[in-house]
Order: structure tokens, then sequence, then C-alpha cells
């Protein structure tokens, strides 16, 4: 009977280490960078080189582009609308060391003050382990002494490989045919291809931007924004490629604010990333995954 009592403990011990591993975990890898955890999908974020996010996995199978070269990797923030501040990307959103807080359910990351703009970039990363995502939250804080309007921006860099797709329909996307969608089941899919030119499309979508490579797929989850609400010359979705056989920008832009000296906004942008068959082409299975990740 004690035996039998004995081995029922160790089963429930045993039972309890299982459970606890596979929730969230936040860790500080030192350098810099720290990783949130949660069931076989992993996200690493260096604080140090602007917050940026590094690398994106499902076990060991990467994403994100991991290009050297500079602007092509990663995955950053910016603030909207681009013609504020043109390019190179703000020094302080994007390169500029971050300060680190760690909680046991969330990793904080805030920037300093652009000298030239007066935002401040803060940056929350959590794990949801009901559905294995990753739940970003983007602040721009308004650290001037006058109101001013913005939008929030994110940009993930992938390889240029796959399938990218959205809903919306391919007639509305500008400027157009200059990136080659086409519409199936509802939804525009655009196989990546190899141009000479570096091209990118607006395109007023339903709140997610779906890429599928390496028989991985990348979902990303924000605000279903109206056409009236991005910044000026700008849209809900927007995707670059940039030219030959590099890499290609996958983007999403939240409501153009005003905001008034010391208030801010908030953008959360859900990750989700899960094993799928990538043939290339539009497929019905694939969309129906998404939907079910998104309900």
């Amino acid at each position: 009977m004690r035996k039998q009592i004995m081995s029922f403990l160790l089963v429930a011990f045993l039972g309890s280490i299982t459970t606890y591993a596979a929730g969230p975990i936040i860790k500080n890898m030192g350098e810099s960078k720290y990783c949130v955890q949660v069931g076989n999908v992993s996200m690493t974020i260096d604080a140090a080189a602007g917050a940026k996010i590094l690398s994106y996995k499902y076990n060991d199978s990467e994403i994100i582009s991991q290009s050297p070269m500079r602007e092509a990797f990663g995955s950053t923030f910016w603030t909207s609308p681009q013609r504020e501040w043109n390019w190179p990307p703000v020094q302080e959103y994007d390169k500029d060391p971050y300060t680190v807080e760690q909680t046991s359910s969330s990793l904080i990351m805030t920037g300093q003050v652009s000298q030239r703009f007066k935002y401040r970039i803060r940056k929350e990363f959590k794990a949801d382990e009901k559905d294995n995502a990753i739940v970003i939250t983007y602040s721009i804080i308004n650290e001037s002494e006058e109101t001013r309007k913005v939008a929030p921006w994110e940009v993930t860099r992938v390889n240029n490989e796959g399938i990218i797709f959205f809903d919306a329909p391919s007639e509305a996307i500008t400027p157009a045919n200059r990136i080659p969608f086409t519409q199936e089941y509802g939804v525009s899919w655009y196989k990546t291809d190899e141009g000479k030119a570096n091209r990118k499309i607006n395109a007023d979508g339903k709140g997610w931007l779906a890429y599928c490579a390496n028989n991985l797929l990348l979902v990303k989850k924000f605000d279903d924004l109206t056409a009236s609400q991005p910044a000026p010359n700008e849209a809900e979705i927007q995707v670059y490629v940039n030219s030959g056989k590099t890499y290609i920008e996958l983007e999403n832009q939240g409501v153009y604010n005003e905001l008034k000296p010391g208030e801010s906004l908030s953008y959360t942008v859900r990750w989700y990333l899960v094993p799928a068959k990538s043939e290339s082409i539009p497929s019905k299975k694939m969309l129906s995954k998404v939907r079910k990740l998104i309900k």
C-alpha cells in the first residue's frame, strides 16, 4: 500500500513539473538578449539594439530573416507616417539601447526619447499559454510640449520565399499591379518572386497578415482599421519587396491618433507560428488554419 502511495505521489510530482515547463518562460540570455517562450514557440529580443526582435522560432525552425545586410533582418517598430522622418529609421526607436523591466509575466523594454521628434517607444512582450501566441503591445509616448498626430507601425522582415496572404480584394491593392497578388478563396495571395526593383503596396485588410514558407505559417493579428484611419499615404497592411532574392517586409499599422503632451497610444499585435505544409500556392486549408488561429 505504501509503495502504491509513493508511486502515486511521484507521478503527481512529475506531472506538475511537466505542466510548469510547458508554461510561458521569460529569461535573460545574456549580452542584452532576452527570450520569451511558450510551448514550441520562442521569440528573442535584443534590448541593446532598439529592442528589435531577432528571432521567432517553432522549435529550431526560424521564420524571421537572419540576413547580415543592414536594415534587412529581424522585426522592428517605427512611427508613421514615414514622410515625417523619411530615411534612415530614427536612431532612438530602431537601434539605440532600451531599458528592461522583467516581471513574472512580461518583458517591458523602454526606449530613449527621440531628440528630433520627441517620442518615446515602449514595447511589452507577453506569452499567451492558451494558444501559444506571443503578444506584443507597443506604446508611443508624446514627450514634447505640443499636440502631435502619429500612428504605430510594425515592420517584420522575412526571406523572399513562400507565399503571403491577407483578407482584402486584390483590385483594391495600391499601386495596382506593383506586386502580383491574385484573388483566391476571398483573400489576396502573393507567391514571392524575384524582381530588379524595390516594390511596395498598401491594402485595407481585416486585421491579419500571414506568411508561409519552409513548412511554417506566421500570422500577425492586429486591429482592423477602416480605410480612413491610417496615417496619410499609409495603410493598415503594407508589403515591401526588396530588389533581388533578398528579403520582404510584412508591415502593419494602427490608427493615426492625436496625442497631447504626455499622452500615449497603444498598439497590440498577436504573433502565431505553427507548422504548415508550404507549397507556395493559395490553399483553402491554409486559410482555414489562419482563421482558427485568430478566432
